[in-house]
C-alpha cells in the first residue's frame, strides 16, 4: 500500500489511469457498447441507522439528516476515527456517496478515515461546510489516500482526512449537499416568473412527490423534456441542468422568443428517495432507474412515461429534444446514433459542435449509442418512443463548477438558437 501525501500526486496517478483508459478507446465520436438489459423488479435495500455516534472524548458524529451516508463509526485511537460507508444494496455502480456532520465539546485536531467494503473504492474528494450551504474542497494537504489494485488498475482504497473540530458543527460530504429542500427552494424562485408553473406527476416508492416544472407559454406543439438526479450522487449533472434551465428562463431576447414557441418540461429530481436517503445509485426499490425505461417496474420512471404519453395524446404535439443530466469521471455526451432520424434530425450533433466551438480549448467527448431500439435508458426511451432527439449529458465529478455552469448556459443558448432556426 502506498500513501500519497497531497492531491497533486493523487491526481497525477488518477489522470494516468484515465489516459490509459482513454487510449484504449478513441473517445471522440466512438460508439459505446450496447447497454445491458437487467431486471428492474424491486429488491431489498439496507436502511441506515440514523442517529448520533458518541465517540468519546467529547467528539460526536451524526448522520441524522437528509442526504447523509454513514453506516458506522468507531474510535481507533486518541486521534483517529474510522467511519464505514456501505451502499444501499449490491451489485452497484461505484459511486460511494458519504455525508456526515461532526463536532466536539472542545477544540482539537483529529483524523477521520473513510473506509468501504472490500469491492468498493473511494471516489469523491471531501467537501466541507460550516453552514451546510457554502461548500469547499478540503485542502489537499489535509488528506492522504491509500491505493489498491482493482482489475489491474490502481484505484483509491480509502482516504484519511485531518480536520479541526469544535462546538461548531462541521459538515463533510462527497459533493455539495443538494437535497429536496434545496431543490424546492430553487423551484420556488423560478415560480416567480409568470411563464413557469409546477405540478406533481407522481410519487416515489417511499411516497415523495415527483415534481415537474413547465417553462414556456406555447401550445405544447413543440416540447422538450429535461431530467436530472436519477442517480443521487450526481450533483455536477444537477448543477449543469440548473444553469441550462435558468438560461431558458432568462430575460434575453432569444429565450423570450423560444418560450413563446416551445414548452420545456423539467423533472429536477427523478430519484427523490435516493437523494434524501443518501444512496450511492439506486432508488428505494433498490434499482438503477436508468435501466428501467423499458419495463417501467419503478414508480419514478412510470410517472415520467405517463406524463409524456398523456401530453402527446392530449395536445397532438411532439417532444423534439430530451436531455438527461448525469455525472461521471469526466465530461461525456452519450448520444443516439446520428444515422437514426427523429423529429429534428441532426440537432444533437449540431448542438455538441456548437458548444465545442463556443468554449475555448474544449473538445467534446461524444459516444453514440449503436441504435439497438431497446428503450433501457432515458435517452433511448425519449428517442424511440417519442422521436425526441436526445442525449445523456455527463458532467465530470471534479469539473470546475464555474465551467459546469458556463457549459450549461452555452448549451441552452445554442439549443434555443438551433431549434428556432
Amino acid at each position: 500500500m502506498n500513501f500519497f501525501k497531497n492531491k497533486a500526486t493523487f491526481l497525477f496517478i488518477f489522470l494516468i489511469i484515465l489516459f490509459v483508459w482513454a487510449c484504449e478507446q478513441d473517445t471522440q465520436w466512438k460508439g459505446q457498447p450496447p447497454i445491458k438489459k437487467v431486471s428492474t423488479e424491486t429488491v431489498p435495500i439496507q436502511l441506515q441507522y440514523k442517529g448520533i455516534f458518541d465517540l468519546g472524548d467529547g467528539v460526536f458524529i451524526s448522520n441524522d439528516y437528509n442526504g447523509a451516508r454513514l453506516n458506522g463509526a468507531a474510535r481507533t485511537n486518541d486521534t483517529l476515527i474510522s467511519v464505514l460507508i456501505t451502499p444501499e444494496n449490491s451489485p452497484i455502480n461505484m459511486s460511494p456517496w458519504y455525508g456526515f456532520k461532526i463536532w466536539s465539546e472542545t477544540e482539537k485536531e483529529i483524523s477521520v478515515k473513510l473506509t468501504y467494503t472490500e469491492n468498493a473504492f473511494h471516489r469523491y474528494y471531501p467537501k466541507i461546510s460550516k453552514d451546510c450551504s457554502s461548500w469547499k474542497v478540503l485542502d489537499s494537504l489535509k488528506y492522504q489516500v491509500v491505493m489498491k489494485t482493482r482489475k489491474e488498475k490502481e484505484v483509491p482504497k480509502n482516504l484519511t482526512m485531518q480536520i479541526s473540530v469544535s462546538k461548531d458543527t462541521l459538515w463533510i460530504s462527497a459533493q455539495e449537499l443538494i437535497t429536496l429542500s434545496e431543490v424546492d427552494s430553487w423551484m420556488d424562485e423560478l415560480l416567480s416568473n409568470s411563464f413557469v408553473s409546477k405540478s406533481i406527476i407522481g410519487e416515489s416508492r417511499e411516497g415523495r412527490p415527483i415534481s415537474l416544472l413547465k417553462i414556456g407559454e406555447s401550445d405544447d406543439q413543440k416540447m422538450i423534456i429535461t431530467i436530472s438526479r436519477q442517480h443521487p450522487p450526481e450533483v455536477t449533472g444537477f448543477l449543469a441542468m440548473k444553469a441550462f434551465v435558468e438560461t431558458i428562463c432568462s430575460d434575453i431576447e432569444i429565450a423570450k422568443k423560444f418560450r413563446a414557441e416551445h414548452n420545456v418540461y423539467v423533472v429536477p429530481i427523478v430519484n427523490p428517495d435516493g437523494v434524501n436517503n443518501g444512496h450511492w445509485r439506486h432508488n428505494f426499490g433498490g434499482i438503477d432507474l436508468n435501466r428501467d425505461w423499458e419495463d417501467f417496474n419503478q414508480p419514478e420512471t412510470s410517472a415520467i412515461r405517463d406524463f409524456m404519453k398523456e401530453k402527446v395524446t392530449q395536445t397532438g404535439g411532439k417532444f423534439y429534444f430530451g436531455v438527461d443530466f448525469h455525472s461521471t469521471w469526466e465530461d461525456i455526451y452519450y448520444t443516439i446514433s446520428s444515422e437514426l432520424k427523429g423529429n429534428m434530425p441532426g440537432l444533437v450533433p449540431k448542438l455538441i459542435d456548437a458548444v465545442g466551438n463556443e468554449l475555448p480549448n474544449y473538445k467534446p467527448n461524444v459516444r453514440p449509442n449503436p441504435g439497438t431500439g431497446h428503450k433501457i435508458t432515458s435517452a433511448a426511451f425519449f428517442f424511440y418512443e417519442f422521436g425526441a432527439e436526445s442525449l445523456i449529458y455527463e458532467v465530470g465529478d471534479n469539473t470546475p463548477r464555474e465551467f459546469v455552469r458556463k457549459k450549461g448556459e452555452v448549451s441552452a443558448m445554442k439549443l434555443m438558437d438551433l431549434m428556432m432556426k
